[in-house]
């Protein structure tokens, strides 16, 4: 075990270097930190131990997932499985890749080598096109990569500047990368005579992506990943082309490990929470450090409604790492889910003080903001983080729900366009949408946008809901529909209640009143054992009480009506009302009885 963990410390060693070295730094920063994932040989137990599935819970006590729980008994833990054994063991055991991938050689050492490292320099400093002057006529394969990035970067840094000029800083507009007809015309040519590298090809499918080209796209990022398995960059684009799951299980992918992290990543990004929880706990069998998959597993639980095991997780990796702002965006929507203030202030504190000018910190300061009810402060913080990443999707679709907040339905639905415009599986944003046609009293239009937000996110009781409420409108009057929507919302843990009360009252109005009394006698169980009471709870009882009798269940009947008693309002004299006439009724049944056994 050891000797396979120290192969997984040389190969992310190489890759830190050489994607720093390319200037992908964002990539290189994620296999750093994937590299101190990895556990100390130090802190493992012996590996007869490790192979043992009960030995799990030991295992774990080298690395931070021990504390994830302040009480013992951790389902987190619980549900962890290290490597070895199982039918479903998608990782290469022990850390051992399925395939031999040599790390490539930079062929730095030749004779444009001064060169290059003035141009890095030169990139470095953000002079892009002083960079790619220098390297022209240079023919190493990463003398190419280096120019045609900076070329590309200077094009993409030209179109924002001309972007704000001609529509302000969040303005939309048609500016497109005047540097992609060349660029798609000399890496083609270099991919055709076979002097690309990765890295080349790795720019090669950004520029076809940009251009429109998909599906080429995504051959060249599946063959750029296949060559070189560890430019996590790579590996994110190849995922943003993947926008269903049967693109993503066609792709001709090397079986190296790299390709679990990516398969985990995109399984979320699909809302396939079940695979992607499953393969980030066996990656955690190795990475037991890894602050990334701990979030990522968070970023699942949240998904998957589980907010307070996601909780326990985000708050442990603020202990071990509280200047951390990456996915604490996440852990905002929780805390703003859960509306503790105290705490998402203080993280909003944290991260103000760690960088303020992330994007991240300013959508935390913003929900911050908006679970105050402030917000005009909320649009104000959402709108700078835009200004400091455009694409930057979460901030959109967030400051479409505060326009909604604040009346301003052409700015909420410009919001949320936006979000759709990149990311069309952004359900949020479609849902959003809905809702302002709902409100605009124009419920075809919001039956469109709900159709779209229920097909990406179908376990989500609150969109069949909506749709279901959209049916029930007065222009529509659709109740069978309806009727469908609040089922399939019962059925996807619908933790509101709406829809089995709402499935009661439609039954009721179509006079079914058999299944009528089979939801309310649901619902008043759920709201029972939630301890809840309200007009729901009365409505329900009400009901019961009435179809009893109407049945001849007397005791049923009293039973519900003497409930009612408890409480005060016209109900407590309807049931007054009611059992007077169970008593005459059940006096009448005796004198029946009397005169059929006379006859």
């Amino acid at each position: 075990m050891a000797s396979n963990k120290e192969a997984y410390r040389v190969e992310l060693r190489a890759t830190a270097r050489q994607l720093g070295d390319r200037g992908l730094y964002s990539a290189a920063k994620w296999a750093a930190e994937l590299l101190s994932g990895v556990e100390p040989d130090a802190a493992q137990a012996p590996s007869s131990v490790m192979d043992t599935p009960s030995s799990s819970g030991s295992a774990a006590s080298g690395g931070r997932l021990l504390h994830l729980h302040r009480s013992g008994g951790s389902s987190f833990r619980r549900r962890l499985r290290p490597f070895g054994g199982g039918a479903d063991a998608g990782t290469p055991l022990g850390g051992v890749s399925y395939v031999s991938t040599p790390i490539p050689d930079d062929d730095a050492f030749d004779v444009g080598a001064d060169k290059y490292l003035l141009a890095k320099t030169y990139f470095d400093c953000r002079e892009y096109r002083r960079a790619a002057h220098v390297l022209r006529g240079q023919t190493g394969r990463k003398a190419v990569f280096l120019r045609c990035y900076a070329l590309y970067t200077a094009g993409e840094k030209r179109k924002e500047e001309e972007t704000v000029e001609l529509e302000g800083s969040l303005g939309k507009s048609n500016v497109v990368n005047q540097e992609l007809v060349a660029l798609e015309r000399e890496l083609s040519t270099h991919r055709r005579t076979g002097a690309i590298d990765p890295f080349g090809l790795y720019l090669y499918g950004i520029v076809l992506r940009d251009k429109g080209s998909d599906a080429l796209a995504r051959t060249v990022l599946v063959e750029s990943v296949n060559s070189y398995p560890w430019n996590w960059s790579a590996w994110l684009e190849l995922q943003s082309l993947c926008t269903s799951s049967d693109i993503l299980n066609n792709l001709n992918l090397k079986n190296h490990w790299m390709k679990d992290f990516f398969l985990a990543s995109a399984h979320l990004e699909l809302k396939m929470h079940e695979e992607a929880l499953k393969r980030y706990e066996r990656l955690m069998g190795v990475f037991r450090c890894s602050d990334y998959i701990q979030a990522q597993i968070a970023t699942v639980q949240y998904s998957m409604r589980d907010l307070d095991e996601a909780d326990m997780i985000f708050e442990e990796l603020l202990r071990t790492d509280p200047f951390r702002v990456d996915s604490m965006d996440v852990y905002s929507n929780l805390l703003y889910a859960k509306e503790s203030s105290t705490a998402l202030s203080f993280l909003a504190h944290r991260v103000f003080l760690t960088d303020k000018y992330r994007p991240e910190s300013c959508c935390i300061i913003a929900n911050y903001y908006s679970l105050k009810g402030q917000h005009e402060k909320s649009v104000l913080y959402f709108q700078r983080a835009l200004k400091l990443n455009r694409k930057y999707l979460s901030a959109w679709t967030l400051m479409g729900h505060e326009f909604v907040e604040l009346k301003n339905t052409p700015a909420a639905i410009d919001a949320y366009r936006r979000a759709v415009d990149i990311n069309p599986r952004d359900y949020r944003a479609w849902y959003g949408l809905g809702q302002i046609y709902e409100m605009m009293g124009m419920p075809f239009y919001a039956l469109y946008y709900f159709r779209k937000s229920s097909y990406l996110q179908p376990n989500d009781a609150r969109l069949w809901n909506a749709m279901a409420q959209c049916y029930e409108s007065d222009q529509l009057q659709m109740i069978e529909e309806a009727i469908k929507c609040y089922e399939r919302s019962a059925n996807s843990n619908d933790t509101e209640g709406i829809a089995l009360h709402q499935l009661a009252k439609l039954h009721g109005m179509l006079g079914q009143s058999e299944q009528a009394a089979f939801y309310y006698k649901k619902d008043l169980e759920r709201m029972e054992v939630e301890e809840r009471q309200g007009q729901n709870f009365v409505e329900a009882l009400l009901f019961l009480a009435k179809h009893c009798k109407s049945i001849g269940r007397f005791e049923e009947a009293e039973h519900y009506c003497t409930r009612l008693l408890d409480y005060t309002g016209p109900e407590r004299e309807t049931a007054k009302s009611i059992l007077q006439g169970l008593k005459r009724a059940q006096s009448v049944l005796p004198l029946m009885d009397i005169d059929h056994f006379a006859m």
